[in-house]
């Protein structure tokens, strides 16, 4: 992996490039450790996802992922932090099944509620760390000029400790019953194959949604060399390989903008753009076509979705790119992105980047 120089000490996000291959995939059995799987998994909440392919690959990749694949469902609810944490939706939704919540507002500038695998994580300002209580830690950039102080709490709810009787577990339910008891928007999605029997989530009305598919097809692009520069990787040559990793990943994001810039025949004045597509005069012509998915989605969803990608595409000789991107973190926006591209030709090979914010 190369981690790429930061050319300024307000930079608010790295970007860091790997290259790699996978292995043998088995769709019975999908892997769980090791790149770009953990990557995929290790996001929190995911917005956004995007799906690039060759025009020619959409018929295979459109009837494992659209039609044969139900579209990812999540809901929105009004509710207390009191009330995910006590009663029947505690112990049925966080002590028995596996369910990701987040509340509204921003990290850097509003108070935040997570809850994810059953872990609660609290983004507080000072004034309400002070009035929770519980023991957190600092959180956020430090000794930045006129950013307030924030702080973090975390709780692990699945620990057999918490439940009512214990001291910690009976602090967070005063703290959520005194200090915290405001209804807050909630986005919800139950990650288990099945719902508890009566819901106790449906005495606070939630709003179903469902992520369909948006699809783009026919997208006419000058396309580059997405070979990578392997010898380069293996001999260390890091200037060649983050040359290459720049450009593709400039031209796979105006790609999914559907920019003018990417198009043959683009002529645009230099004076406003002087946008190239890499490669000078050996890029070809082509069609693409990008699937998009929006919404509340779960990092579950997007490995799986990587699997049926490689499933449907079995042939080395399709490049395809899937990128997942988190929801806005802290007061700047920032987002968390990974996005793997195939290469056309390439057994195995895979380039993927990694956008990591800071909160």
């Amino acid at each position: 992996m190369f981690s790429f120089p930061t050319p300024s000490v307000y930079q608010a996000s790295k970007c860091y490039a790997s290259y790699g291959v996978i292995s043998h995939l088995d769709p019975k059995q999908p892997p769980s450790k090791g790149k770009p799987w953990t990557t995929f998994t290790g996001q929190d909440f995911v917005h956004k996802a995007d799906l690039l392919v060759p025009q020619e690959a959409f018929d295979a990749v459109h009837a494992k992922l659209v039609r044969d694949t139900p579209a990812p469902v999540f809901k929105r609810v009004i509710m207390s932090l009191h009330d995910a944490i006590s009663g029947h939706f505690f112990y049925e939704y966080i002590k028995k099944g596996d369910i990701m919540m987040l509340s509204e507002g921003r990290r850097g500038l509003d108070n935040v509620f997570c809850l994810k695998s059953g872990q609660l994580t609290m983004y507080l300002d000072k004034e309400a760390y002070e009035r929770t209580g519980m023991v957190g830690k600092p959180h956020g950039v430090k000794g930045k000029r006129g950013v307030k102080p924030r702080w973090i709490v975390e709780l692990d709810l699945t620990n057999p400790s918490m439940v009512p009787g214990k001291k910690t577990f009976d602090r967070l339910l005063y703290t959520t019953k005194n200090a915290h008891n405001a209804p807050i928007t909630w986005m919800f999605c139950n990650l288990s194959a099945t719902t508890p029997n009566p819901d106790p989530l449906a005495a606070h009305f939630p709003t179903n949604y469902t992520s369909n598919p948006a699809v783009s097809q026919n997208i006419a692009s000058l396309v580059p060399n997405m070979k990578p520069p392997v010898e380069s990787i293996v001999s260390g040559a890091k200037e060649e390989f983050e040359e290459f990793a720049t450009e593709i990943y400039e031209w796979l994001s105006l790609v999914r903008l559907r920019s003018p810039r990417i198009q043959p025949g683009d002529q645009i004045d230099p004076y406003l753009c002087r946008y190239q597509v890499p490669g000078g005069e050996e890029h070809q012509e082509t069609k693409i076509c990008k699937i998009s998915w929006q919404g509340f989605l779960s990092p579950s969803w997007s490995k799986q979705t990587l699997v049926d990608v490689i499933g449907a595409l079995p042939s080395s000789k399709t490049w395809f790119s899937f990128s997942t991107t988190t929801f806005s973190k802290g007061m700047a926006g920032d987002n968390a992105e990974c996005t793997i591209l195939r290469p056309p030709g390439s057994p195995g090979e895979y380039v993927m980047w990694e956008i990591k914010s800071h909160e």
